[in-house]
């Protein structure tokens, strides 16, 4: 009977562990979710950049082609 009584015990404690470790689990799914979409926004206005930055250099390159600054 104290054998069964100590198992339970320890079969409770292990549930309630178990029971916080999804809770930290669920968190930390929440929290790495946010930082993709995070990680995307940014991928995606680093990707508009570039295409903001290469249409700059193509009309800095024909400015100077018409002044003649090129060599």
């Amino acid at each position: 009977m104290v054998t069964d009584n100590l198992i339970l015990e320890h079969l409770r404690a292990i549930r309630r562990d178990m029971a916080r470790m999804n809770g930290a689990m669920q968190t930390m799914q929440a929290e790495t979710t946010a930082i993709r979409h995070q990680l995307a926004a940014i991928v995606t206005l680093q990707d508009h950049d570039h295409g903001d930055i290469a249409e700059l250099k193509l009309r800095v390159d024909r400015i100077e082609r018409r002044l003649d600054l090129v060599e």
